[in-house]
């Protein structure tokens, strides 16, 4: 087979391939229009119920975390404290703090107030470590799985390093490296799930890089970079985008546990994990709701991210459609 020949049967494989798979792509039957890629997605979505209830979760949050300045009934770092109100409970007790419906902590900030300013620390680290987890991971999964080799060797084996070591300690130990404080814990959390979107990016890279259109491109004298960008990256960002989804459920309980440990977020910060250290002195004594409210946030978090990471896989991986 000639040059030519192949070229020929390279393009018409692609257009069946952008055909089948495009998101804009409508389909046909008996003559009529049935739905384009992206309305079957949505209607799969809509009838996966856990996926649904698990996106409503995080819209919550995402209010919580937009508006907290409207909907907040109270400061979260009222100056000065008002220790005349410390450790009272809220509604479900005739005689609760007024005004603050879920009690109050040991120096008398509202626990409500705090948890609804906290989901916006919560959701940022979320992002930011999951950002910076993808931008790494993504970065040496394209160039490990395209060039190979000893491109390849040469960054599994520092994936493999990083990977030989348990998650929350690695964390720890950066931290302790680089400092206390909200914004190293992010970077902690980051550099840390790097290896696993790493490995994600890279067995995906493996996959598209052996298809007949990337083939055809390289014979037609396109070079690796703008294979990579119009051709490998966008084919393989789909399990980036659902792992990524629920490595943010991760990032939260890892940064919640290291501002338990006082390594993450520091006082007065609204962060859930901090404010679970702060009270957890005070559950002997009666006062539960200061430690059990952050932590029932935290718990829905986490659960609203895997039902919508779960459900994405579902919905974007073809060999789990009905």
């Amino acid at each position: 087979m000639n040059r030519w020949e192949l070229l020929k049967n390279s393009y018409n494989k692609l257009h069946s391939y952008l055909k089948r798979y495009s998101i804009f792509h409508v389909k046909y039957v008996d003559g009529g229009p049935r739905e384009t890629r992206t309305q079957e997605l949505v209607r799969r979505f809509r009838y996966n119920k856990s996926a649904v209830f698990g996106l409503i979760l995080i819209l919550v949050l995402v209010f919580m975390a937009v508006f907290a300045d409207f909907i907040a009934p109270n400061d979260p770092n009222p100056s000065p404290p008002e220790l005349q109100n410390s450790l009272q409970p809220g509604f479900w007790d005739e005689n609760g703090a007024e005004g603050k419906p879920l009690g109050t902590d040991m120096l008398g900030r509202c626990v409500l107030s705090r948890i609804i300013y906290g989901s916006r620390i919560s959701l940022s680290v979320g992002f930011v470590a999951v950002g910076i987890a993808t931008a790494l991971g993504v970065t040496i999964g394209v160039l490990a799985g395209y060039f190979g080799r000893w491109v390849d060797s040469i960054l599994m084996r520092g994936v493999d390093i990083i990977f030989s070591f348990p998650a929350l300690l690695l964390a720890i130990v950066i931290v302790a490296t680089i400092g206390q404080g909200l914004d190293k814990a992010m970077i902690a959390i980051g550099i840390v799930y790097s290896p696993q979107m790493a490995r994600i990016m890279r067995g995906s890279v493996l996959y598209i890089k052996e298809m007949e259109y990337i083939e055809a491109q390289k014979a037609i004298g396109s070079n690796n970079i703008r294979i990579i960008f119009r051709h490998v990256l966008p084919n393989s960002l789909s399990p980036v985008i659902v792992y990524g989804t629920l490595l943010m459920a991760s990032a939260i309980l890892d940064a919640a546990a290291l501002g338990f440990l006082g390594l993450g977020a520091q006082p007065p910060t609204p962060e859930w994990g901090a404010m679970l250290s702060e009270s957890r002195f005070y559950i002997v004594s009666g006062a539960w709701w200061a430690a059990t409210f952050p932590g029932i946030a935290i718990i829905f978090a986490v659960l609203g991210l895997n039902l919508l990471g779960d459900g994405l896989r579902d919905i974007l991986d073809p060999r789990l459609k009905s």
